[in-house]
């Protein structure tokens, strides 16, 4: 399953106020701004939810007509395929992300059937097939308690209008093995066709791989392998229809964390939660331990988990938090020894399981969630009580398992294995690293982030254009040649003694990459370009002999970056849940819930853990939990506020410090000095001191918006705080929707983020504070770019100084001389 590339914005760097010709931009765009804030924070979106995925058992496509194809009755394997008919107005839905707790179609022999489309399977864009022989994989997997019973391919493809019908297909294979085969007519070409496949269930087992392949010949005689003519691209709204039957699953702790989370299953998680009548911190920070750990698993599928009180979901597996004194009145739960973990039926769904964290009370309940997420006992049976629990050493700043190390060059090889490092053919797949990179790095005026890169190719016989691309999140960076035999080319002598078993040679470049292309979540990618050379017509021939490969060995270093960033800064904590996630363990975190908090605070407060985990890899085993009226005693942390404006009375404790507050239907913004773009970049931090800090825009109308805020604590400088504020479970839907979304968390950034459904809007703030810290020379160098009149006092100062001193050596030369 491909990565999805989420692009992070660009962090905040300190060196922003120097940026005056983009400021004078942005107060030419003023006007538009403010309409098209108040357009999205006022405007009344009428969006409705589409069907999801799998709900439907028909196989004619959206908005076709059900027809006979030219009156000849209804397409058929072999014959015409079905054109996609053209969609005409707007968009008036929204493909729901698919989730686990989604049961798809239930049909009426308790079978179930469920589609995923290709990009929800991992192609983002769709596949192009070029050549004779073009092919795309697409990886797709089964669930351990599942097993299919019919499958279905629903293909979206076009083709060239140049090709020979007879010679020409589409090939589709299962596991290598052919499936179907798709033929080409030459009256449809150039059209976007869809057509059903059914696949032989046999053929699929626990991880597939489902193949679409190219052949294809636009002429009878001799023709160039890479011909423009040859060419058919596939949709990735195509899909991918499974009919499944459950399987039996034991009570057993040793198949954890199945059935609750499935490595097979690319749906985002949905776990519910189910606590007593009134759950307290502590076992809300038990619960958020267990949230991390799931959230950690779920990775790029995303995690959400639902609270529940006093009875278990309807349908579905979850997870249960009790103690003696805090159960769940409408189950019945075994008698508590000590902290225990149990796998027990759910008695409102036969075929799924409950997961039953217990403690007599709070501290032996973090105690068996600990355990569960920290994986330092063996567990077996259908229940075990945990007798002991070592506790971990502390975490260091920086040190999250899924972070680069700031500290050392790091080995490609750490990064990803060996296997994913090497390509072959003329048209290979890009080479794919996945960084995640600390959002408060200091990269201003910073030569680069250096790489030692090592890569293998395949020597070209004679000079032409064959090159290996580097780029990062798709943005280009350098490329580098591939070197040939001839003379011009790389010493024969010399390639000899470097060439491997396999034809390939290895060369070491130094490069360094440009910081601000290194979000917090960023794609390395590497291309390996083969320039195919025309040797005339019937003497082409291609040959599948040319191989490509980054060397584990090459290395990538940050350590020469200081950590040290502008705050606040909400795209550093929607990539990477930045400052919490500082420390892998959230030990300087603490979440601040309403006194009387909802189940949806409680299931954001949950969702954000799960993000957290998701970012550094590790569970949040010190995260503190308080309500509003504990905040002082955290005030050495960084702070994370949920709630409402009617039940979170931070936000109105905290008006003043925040960049949005509410009251009933009316809210005002905070738009700080920095839109305006007038600031004087000569006066530093002392600029307009004339005019007034903010802007407030005040706005009435309904309340359908969740807003994303951060800004300096309150209660001890330096710290942070976060706030979301969503009203209803719609709002707080389309929070977390955003949050893990790939498309939409790229959009959240500067200080105030609004979201209504899919609608992100970003706003800026003036209130700046710094955390981190620098060498003193840096520092210094960057507190004087910011302030030129300080630079040419101090440089005026050190001209004194120097007068002064070769004043008084001249004169001590004068009074030698005088003196002999």
């Amino acid at each position: 399953m491909p990565n999805v590339v989420n692009k992070a914005p660009a962090r905040g760097q300190a060196h922003a106020s120097s940026n005056t010709r983009a400021r004078r931009w942005r107060a030419g765009l003023l006007g538009g701004f403010y309409a098209c804030l108040a357009a999205a924070l006022v405007g009344q979106a009428q969006i409705a939810l589409a069907q999801p995925a799998g709900v439907t058992s028909t196989t004619q496509p959206v908005g076709a007509s059900g027809n006979d194809i030219g009156g000849g009755g209804p397409a058929a394997a072999g014959q015409l395929a079905t054109p996609v008919p053209a969609v005409g107005g707007s968009r008036t839905g929204i493909e729901r992300t698919p989730t686990t707790a989604d049961p798809g179609t239930v049909l009426s022999d308790g079978q179930r059937r469920y589609a995923l489309s290709f990009r929800q399977l991992g192609l983002l864009y769709p596949p192009q097939l070029r050549g004779v022989q073009g092919t795309v994989g697409v990886p797709f997997s089964v669930r351990a308690d599942e097993v299919v019973t019919a499958a279905r391919l629903h293909l979206v493809y076009s083709y060239s209008p140049a090709l020979i019908t007879n010679l020409s297909h589409l090939k589709v294979t299962v596991n290598g093995q052919v499936a179907a085969t798709v033929p080409l007519p030459k009256e449809q070409a150039g059209m976007l066709l869809t057509r059903d496949i059914p696949l032989e269930p046999r053929l699929i087992t626990d991880f597939n791989q489902l193949g679409v392949e190219f052949v294809g010949h636009y002429t009878m005689q001799c023709e160039d392998p890479m011909h423009s003519s040859l060419w058919a691209n596939l949709g990735t709204d195509s899909s991918l229809e499974l009919t499944v039957s459950s399987l039996p699953v034991a009570n057993d702790l040793s198949t954890l964390p199945q059935p609750f989370f499935d490595r097979r299953d690319v749906r985002r998680l949905e776990l519910p939660f189910v606590f007593g009548a009134t759950p307290g911190n502590a076992t809300l920070e038990a619960a958020g331990i267990v949230a991390s750990y799931f959230g950690r698993l779920a990775g790029y599928r995303g995690a959400l988990f639902p609270a529940a009180s006093n009875q278990a979901p309807a349908t579905g597996n979850a997870i249960v938090f009790a103690t003696n004194d805090d159960r769940p009145a409408g189950l019945t739960l075994p008698a508590i020894a000590g902290p225990t973990l149990a796998v027990v039926p759910q008695p409102n769904d036969p075929r799924a399981k409950l997961l039953l964290v217990l403690g007599r009370d709070a501290a032996e309940l973090k105690t068996a969630a600990k355990a569960l997420a920290l994986g330092q006992i063996s567990l077996t049976g259908t229940s075990t009580v945990i007798t002991g629990l070592k506790e971990v050493p502390e975490r260091k700043p920086y040190d999250a398992p899924n972070w680069l190390p700031t500290d050392r060059p790091v080995r490609f090889g750490e990064i990803n294995n060996e296997a994913a490092l090497n390509v072959t053919g003329y048209n290979p797949d890009l080479i794919r690293l996945n960084l995640r990179v600390p959002p408060d790095l200091f990269s201003w005026r910073s030569g680069g982030v250096p790489v030692t890169l090592l890569y293998r190719y395949t020597p070209r016989p004679t000079a032409d254009k064959s090159t290996l691309n580097v780029s990062i999140n798709e943005n280009f960076v350098t490329s580098l040649r591939i070197p040939t035999y001839a003379a011009g080319g790389i010493n024969l002598a010399a390639l000899t003694n470097t060439l491997s078993s396999d034809g390939t040679a290895l060369r070491r470049v130094g490069l360094e990459l440009p910081p601000y292309l290194l979000g917090a979540n960023s794609q390395l990618q590497f291309h390996y370009y083969y320039d195919y050379v025309k040797n005339g017509a019937c003497r082409d021939v291609l040959l599948d002999n040319v191989r490509g490969a980054i060397d584990p060995a090459s290395t990538i270093d940050l350590s020469g970056l200081p950590h040290y960033a502008a705050l606040p800064d909400l795209a550093g904590f929607s990539n990477s849940g930045f400052p919490f996630t500082r420390l892998a363990d959230l030990s300087e975190s603490a979440v601040l819930l309403p006194d009387t908090p909802t189940a949806n605070d409680i299931a954001m407060y949950l969702a954000l853990m799960g993000r957290m985990g998701e970012s550094t890899g590790y569970p949040a085993t010190n995260v503190s939990v308080g309500r509003a009226a504990d905040a002082k005693n955290f005030a050495d942390k960084d702070l994370l506020v949920l709630g409402s404006p009617n039940n979170q009375a931070l936000f109105q404790t905290w008006a003043n410090a925040m960049p949005f507050s509410a009251n009933g239907d009316s809210r005002t913004f905070d738009v700080s000095q920095f839109a305006f773009g007038l600031l004087d970049w000569w006066h530093g931090e002392n600029r307009n001191s004339n005019l007034p800090r903010n802007a407030r825009l005040s706005l009435t109308g309904g309340g359908g918006d969740a807003v994303l805020m951060g800004f300096e604590s309150p209660l001890k400088s330096g710290r942070s705080v976060v706030a979301i504020a969503s009203s209803t479970a719609d709002t707080q839907a389309s929070m977390l929707n955003a949050l893990l979304d790939a498309d939409l968390v790229k959009q959240i950034q500067g200080a105030l983020a609004v979201v209504r459904d899919r609608n992100v809007s970003s706003i800026a703030s003036g209130e700046t504070y710094y955390v981190g810290s620098l060498p003193i020379y840096a520092h210094l160098r960057w507190a004087l770019s910011a302030h030129p009149t300080l630079l040419a006092i101090a440089a005026l100062i050190v001209a004194l100084l120097l007068a002064a001193l070769l004043y008084r050596a001249l004169r001590a030369v004068a009074a030698r001389r005088l003196k002999k």
